[in-house]
């Protein structure tokens, strides 16, 4: 069974940063992929970010590009979302994920987090 927690949400002003993390149990998390999702109210889920199980490769939604990072810690088993510069339109409820392939078919979810920014 693969648990994710994610955490590290909050309410900031636009232009400020935020550091999500997203920690994972059991044997799977080593091999396979994470990404972070968002859903905003009224809007459908949308992917974020994604990493490969290395850590070599990484996938980022255009609306975050350079703005945006996605790291893991095998050894912690946990996945990070450093989020800077940040808009009123970044705000949502992220989700960790985790899954065979970086940017589809993720498998398991957490239960999110709420991401608030303001103007």
């Amino acid at each position: 069974q693969v648990q994710l927690v994610e955490s590290g949400g909050g309410l900031v002003q636009a232009g400020g940063s935020l550091r999500l993390s997203c920690a994972a149990s059991g044997r799977a998390f080593r091999t396979y992929a994470m990404g972070w999702f968002r859903q905003a109210p009224g809007k459908e889920r949308e992917f974020v970010a994604g990493i490969s199980w290395s850590g070599g490769r990484t996938y980022y939604a255009d609306s975050v590009k350079g703005r945006f990072t996605i790291s893991r810690d095998n050894a912690k088993i946990t996945v990070y979302l450093q989020m800077n510069s940040l808009k009123p339109e970044d705000t949502g409820v992220y989700y960790c994920a985790l899954g065979p392939d970086a940017t589809t078919g993720y498998k398991y979810w957490g239960q999110g987090t709420q991401v608030t920014v303001s103007s």
